[in-house]
């Protein structure tokens, strides 16, 4: 049967066309997108619903669905907003790769409707929606994590279609179902929780003791002293392509995880460069499902090393603190290319945004990576040096590439313009020519803005060093370029912050060891635990026949879905409509939207997976 299995395989992989090979991805095109747009809501107002652009971006390629996160909202943690996902819709030349009629499809809120956790304190709009509020600000209580959210990072179960959403404040990964519903909240590794003296606080800022803004007279949130950094949580996630393993990244070093300097007392973790990688077991028949299973070393670039780009373009305009190492530079996004090698996004501060509208500073790092997790010493349980020398502290961190992408090396803002947050990365679909789309987005923070009292501002730019602000909403009674008082309308020529996408064209040798996320081996895996290994035995045997007859056999280039399934067995039909043709059904009764390859690409891969899947039970 293995040896059966294996010649369906080879004949399915020798059908396809030889992939070109380039040095590196290619930059193929990109897309502006202005500031002003609503999402599916269609609510006017930047609170209500003004799209909020790509603090990540997934491709689910079973489904063809593209995913945008929004994050918690213009508020800045300050103000009511109802978290949501976006699900938007992008052409694709399937030849060049040539991105085009970006459009927002759906929006879907994250809402509790089970009470997994604990209800606000707060008057909000809806008491069972997870907030974008601060903890304190939402609970009364900077303690107390309950429904606030910050997401930042998204990833599709190939097996279910679930969500799953990293979150900075806690920091934390919840499940939801396809209509924003929370199904279960996994598991935070303690040294990550972040903790003023011995008790957590998820309000507290790293060092000084300051109140929260128009909050009024209330004890005083003291500095952190273990566990993320504020603001600085979860940044963003993968998912193994079978499913079974969810990667998240820090955005920045821990708090109590160096070096500390002896004459500084504010420097918790911002002069580090080591920060982790957490991988949380989602394996539904695992002992430790839904707990953190690894955590791994990161290396930022050295920030001698970003200064020193900064200052060839424009001396003097970084300092040795500035971009911080552990704070200003940082991962922002992660991808899974297979079950140990990973795309990440690192990059510093710098480019047009609400804290640089002028685009005054020239930016650094806006870098992809390739990682690699084998070999990595797993450093759950122990603490980081103070020194910050893995090396003679005998850790050795996850292998990391040469860059394999500058995202600065292109711009499509007006003169020569970087956009700071760019966060949004995905793999997305197979070209004709067997290279890959690779999509890229930033985050343009609703181009709001807030004043140390809280209040809202938008932010209006013309990338000419020129910039407005003015009150939410408004055109008028605005500020020009921080000077004078708000009286002046927006100037003719300025503009919301757009959003922006890049798309790069990667070979099979650029992504070489890739794997798509797959039901498949999700499905076996679930009918092995179910039924067991003798109708497992029979589940193969019937399933390679199936495969052999239909799959190759009458799925020839150009050939529909329907011509595909044509000449199947009413039998086939019976036992597989889960493994292959229909819906999958999963563990508890939840449904998935239809897996049904689309194209002859589909109808290969969707082969070769399944005979993988096949393989692995047998041995």
């Amino acid at each position: 049967m293995r040896r059966f299995c294996l010649s369906v395989c080879f004949a399915v992989i020798f059908l396809g066309r030889v992939p070109e090979v380039f040095a590196q991805p290619a930059f193929v095109n990109g897309l502006v997108i202005r500031g002003n747009i609503l999402d599916a809501t269609e609510q006017s107002g930047a609170n209500a619903g003004r799209f909020g652009f790509f603090s990540d971006i997934y491709y689910d390629p079973w489904r063809n669905e593209w995913w945008a996160l929004s994050d918690r909202g213009p508020g800045g943690g300050l103000y009511d907003y109802a978290t949501r996902v976006q699900r938007f819709t992008l052409s694709v030349n399937p030849v060049t790769g040539r991105i085009s009629n970006f459009r927002v499809r759906e929006t879907i809120k994250f809402t509790d409707p089970k009470g997994l956790l604990s209800a606000p304190s707060a008057l909000v709009g809806s008491s069972n929606a997870l907030n974008g509020l601060n903890p304190f600000a939402l609970n009364g209580d900077g303690g107390i994590l309950g429904r606030s959210f910050d997401p930042e990072g998204l990833v599709i179960d190939p097996r279910t279609g679930h969500l799953l959403i990293a979150d900075e404040y806690g920091p934390s990964v919840h499940e939801f179902s396809r209509k924003g519903k929370l199904l279960r909240v996994f598991l935070t590794p303690e040294n990550l929780i972040p903790k003023a003296g011995s008790s957590a606080n998820y309000v507290a800022p790293r060092d000084a003791c300051v109140v929260p803004p128009a909050v009024g007279p209330v004890p005083p949130f003291c500095g952190l002293k273990a566990g993320r950094q504020d603001n600085r949580g979860f940044e963003g996630i993968a998912i193994t392509p079978d499913g079974r393993k969810l990667i998240a990244v820090l955005q920045d070093p821990l708090v109590n995880e160096g070096p500390h300097s002896a004459t500084q007392s504010d420097d918790r973790g911002r002069d580090g460069r080591n920060l982790r990688i957490v991988v949380f077991d989602n394996d539904w028949f695992s002992r430790t499902y839904g707990t953190s299973i690894g955590q791994y070393a990161y290396q930022l670039e050295p920030q001698a090393a970003v200064a020193a780009r900064i200052n060839a373009v424009k001396p003097g305009d970084a300092t040795d603190t500035d971009p911080r190492q552990g704070r200003n530079i940082g991962l922002s996004a992660i991808v899974a290319l297979n079950e140990h090698e990973f795309l990440v996004l690192e990059r510093d501060n710098r480019g047009i945004g609400v804290d640089d509208p002028g685009a005054v500073h020239v930016t650094g790092s806006k870098r992809i990576y390739k990682i690699d997790l084998d070999g990595a010493l797993d450093i759950s349980g122990i603490e980081l040096p103070d020194d910050g020398n893995l090396a003679a502290a005998a850790i050795v961190p996850v292998t990391k590439s040469d860059v394999f992408i500058d995202l600065a090396a292109q711009t499509l803002l007006p003169n020569g313009t970087q956009a700071e947050k760019w966060e949004g990365m995905a793999i997305g679909p197979r070209l004709l020519n067997g290279s890959h789309l690779l999509l890229f987005g930033n985050d343009n923070d609703y181009s709001v803005t807030q004043t140390g009292a809280g209040e809202q501002l938008d932010v209006y730019v013309d990338f000419n060093g020129h910039f407005a602000k003015c009150p939410l909403d408004q055109q008028t009674l605005c500020q020009l370029n921080d000077l004078g008082p708000f009286s002046e309308p927006v100037p003719a020529g300025h503009f919301l912050i757009p959003g922006v996408l890049h798309a790069y064209k990667a070979s099979a040798g650029d992504l070489v060891g890739y794997v798509r996320p797959t039901p498949w081996s999700g499905l076996l895996h679930w009918w092995f635990a179910h039924r067991g290994p003798s109708a497992t035995r029979t589940t193969i045997a019937t399933t390679m026949a199936f495969c052999n007859s239909v799959w190759v056999a009458r799925c020839q280039p150009g050939a529909s879905p329907v011509s595909c399934r044509a000449g199947v067995s009413p039998r086939a039909v019976r036992v597989f409509p889960r493994l292959i043709l229909a819906t999958p059904r999963m563990a508890g009764g939840r449904s998935a939207h239809s897996t049904r390859p689309r194209s002859w690409t589909a109808c290969r891969e969707a082969c070769a997976a399944a005979c993988a899947g096949i393989s692995r039970h047998r041995r």
